[in-house]
């Protein structure tokens, strides 16, 4: 069993910042690709930022320059630094990770979303 667990979500004033953190917490054997996605009301669940455990990182468009995606691999965290939000930031913010796992048969690769936390920018 695996958690992805979020926080840092809030309201904030445009311009303003925050930071997301999401942690792995499980019989965790490694943590891969990790990755920020959002979802506004009516619309899909869309690509911010992902991190290899290399520390290799991609952005959407949308987000670069203003966003930064890190993570500790000793603490299976990863972390998103928001600078320059804007009001259409605003939406529920979800941690995805592909995650190594310990079973009863030995391993297994599995895909794991956190519960969301959500970030308000006002105008």
């Amino acid at each position: 069993q695996v958690q992805l667990v979020e926080s840092g979500g809030g309201l904030v004033q445009a311009g303003g910042s925050l930071r997301l953190s999401c942690t792995a917490s499980g019989s965790i054997v490694s943590v891969n690709v990790m990755a920020w996605y959002c979802q506004a009301p009516g619309k899909e669940r869309a690509f911010i930022a992902s991190i290899t455990n290399g520390g290799s990182t991609n952005y959407a468009d949308s987000v670069k320059g203003r966003f930064t995606i890190s993570r500790d691999n000793a603490k299976n965290t990863m972390y998103l630094q928001m600078n320059s939000l804007k009001p259409e930031d605003t939406s529920v913010y979800y941690c995805n990770g592909n995650i190594k796992t310990r079973v009863r048969s030995g391993e297994y690769n599995g895909n794991y979303w956190g519960q969301g936390t959500q970030v308000t920018v006002s105008s």
